[in-house]
């Protein structure tokens, strides 16, 4: 997702305005909420807030199933940035009314966005809010303005990250060693507890949670293979490798070199005569993606950025046999599907941010500096040259994605 407002404003906003307001508000809160924090409540309806990163979305399907259990399908709600809208409806889980959206066109666009959302949510009567933003103020803000007696959030106890305030009934410490899925199911379960306790609580997280499924009809199908077909008319039903190299990234550090994704592209296609490769990414990287393509000197290498929706890209990997991206939101679409995926992590680590699917790899060099993007100093890093990406070798990706297409070929001949 690409942000019009641009992610540094954001956080800079979030930061120096955002940090204020959760002072003053914690200063109101003190004041005019009852005394003591609430014990165990009965609530009708879960409302989560999760603006941004559509890839969290999915790992939050654990969490979202286990507020379901609680009060019903049709009683749980979603805040979320406009342009992240797309894999709740993709994933099916609650109804369509009740995803509230908050435009980002512009920091006014924003504002009255916010307020539009919390006018919506008051009048909806949410009983519990699951703040599910890592330490971010603005989620703080309006998670404590929508009024809901029960809020669940991460609190910085001992000033261990960005200040928010005191606007959380449950108040969870953020675990960086807990996967985020994990994570996500104990805010939900935390609703359960008397926040008094908290933020010790007797929670295990599951080890094998159900995972978000994506089932394409036979006609959009169709119209993937009838696409494909236009783009190279050679291509019928063989076998096809995605490449997404990620242009318009959120976080510019998590990019692996674009040339290398061009001699992967080389070399799997010199040792598979049979195969074809798809050039991934969104209509903004259209041009670039392009390029990519060309340079890789075959016709067997087809350029696909802008040319589907991005409900059809999933359905697309429904078509393909691999998908090698950096860690980003296309890794956790994926997991949806039973293609298999390649994931290159530098800036953030796998063993949070990972897809959970059995068909999902990681590859991650583990140098000293990396992870250096986390939660604490929201999402942010004074790197500026991204030697944890460039670590991992074309050698690297190269002989993975061999090994599992030579035993995908050994599965089907058999």
């Amino acid at each position: 997702m690409d942000l019009p407002v641009g992610i540094r404003t954001l956080q800079r906003t979030d930061r120096w305005v955002g940090g204020p307001l959760c002072a003053i508000l914690t200063l109101f809160r003190k004041i005019f909420e009852a005394a003591g924090r609430p014990g165990p409540r009965q609530f009708r309806r879960i409302l989560f807030v999760k603006f941004a990163e559509q890839g969290s979305t999915v790992l939050a399907y654990p969490a979202i199933l286990r507020a379901i259990e609680m009060v019903g399908r049709e009683n749980v709600y979603f805040v979320v940035f406009e342009d992240n809208r797309f894999i709740l409806d993709v994933m099916e889980i609650i109804p369509d009314g009740n995803v509230i959206t908050i435009a980002t066109h512009s920091l006014f666009g924003l504002a009255t966005g916010a307020l539009r959302a919390l006018l919506q949510v008051r009048k909806i009567g949410i009983d519990a809010v699951v703040d599910m933003e890592f330490l971010t103020r603005f989620s703080a803000i309006l998670t404590f303005m929508t009024g809901a007696k029960s809020r669940v959030g991460f609190h910085t106890f001992f000033g261990d990250g960005p200040y928010r305030g005191d606007l959380m009934t449950h108040r969870l410490l953020y675990n960086p060693h807990l996967h985020t899925s994990q994570m996500f199911e104990a805010m939900v379960e935390a609703l359960t507890r008397d926040p008094s306790v908290l933020p010790t609580f007797d929670f295990t997280p599951s080890a094998n949670q159900p995972l978000a499924r994506f089932r394409p009809s036979l006609s959009e199908v169709a119209e993937i293979n009838a696409l494909l077909q236009r783009e190279n008319p050679r291509i019928g039903s063989a076998p096809l490798i995605l490449l997404n190299p990620n242009a318009s990234d959120l976080l510019p550090l998590r990019r692996w070199p674009a040339l290398r994704y061009v001699e992967l592209a080389q070399r799997l296609l010199e040792r598979y005569p049979e195969l074809f490769i798809g050039f991934t990414g969104a209509p903004a990287e259209a041009a670039p993606n392009k390029q990519l393509a060309e340079e890789v000197g075959s016709s067997r290498a087809i350029p696909l950025a802008g040319k589907t929706t991005l409900r059809q890209v999933l359905v697309l990997y429904t078509r393909s046999e691999i998908l090698v991206t950096n860690d980003s939101g296309p890794a956790h679409f994926a997991s949806m599907t039973p293609i298999r995926v390649v994931t290159l992590f530098g800036p953030e680590t796998p063993a949070l941010f990972s897809a959970r699917s059995p068909n999902s790899t990681a590859l991650w060099a583990g140098i000293a500096c990396s992870p250096c993007v986390n939660a604490y100093n929201n999402r942010q890093s004074v790197c500026r040259n991204n030697l944890c990406m460039q670590a991992i070798t074309v050698d690297d990706v190269f002989e993975r994605v061999k090994r599992i297409y030579d035993s995908l070929k050994s599965t089907s001949g058999n």
